[in-house]
């Protein structure tokens, strides 16, 4: 067990944990943020993605240990800003959420994207959300409402 601090949507949280744990387990199992999926559980799907220190990244293959001092925002704590409103509105205009599995996921990667790249083209988008995998909706629809937020968000990213 180790004393492991760091940001927790917001928040300051500092445990006693095995440093070796599996990220997306405490998130679920400890916090209670079931919005971060399990996929693949191997870092292929993006279903359990999550913001560390701004950076898109599954939580599946990030051991517990590497958060200490770092930041991280869920889907959950990502919903309680302006720009969560401006990407999940666009995604749900257009037609970008089917099961749900992977929206939290590509809701955050979007972010990510959009936080380095306000203005990203097609290309770009794909490129920036190619690690999340969809199985229902298609990405036509997802890269319609990448864009759409980056129109609808001006000035927010």
């Amino acid at each position: 067990m180790a004393k492991i601090r760091f940001k927790l949507n917001n928040k300051m949280i500092e445990i006693d944990e095995n440093p070796n744990l599996r990220l997306l387990d405490v998130l679920r199992d400890k916090f209670g943020f079931t919005g971060v999926k399990e996929g693949c559980g191997e870092g292929e799907c993006g279903a359990c993605a999550i913001l560390i220190n701004n950076d898109v990244v599954n939580s599946c293959i990030v051991p517990l240990g590497n958060v200490n001092g770092k930041e991280i925002m869920t889907i959950e704590g990502f919903s309680l800003s302006e720009k969560f409103d401006v990407i999940s509105s666009s995604f749900a205009e257009e037609g970008a959420v089917q099961c749900g599995i992977c929206t939290p996921g590509m809701i955050i990667a979007s972010e990510s994207l959009l936080n380095k790249n306000p203005k990203p083209t097609d290309e770009e988008i794909r490129i920036g959300l190619s690690g999340n995998l969809c199985r229902c909706t298609g990405y036509n629809a997802i890269v319609k409402a990448v864009t759409k937020a980056s129109k609808k968000g001006d000035g927010l990213w």
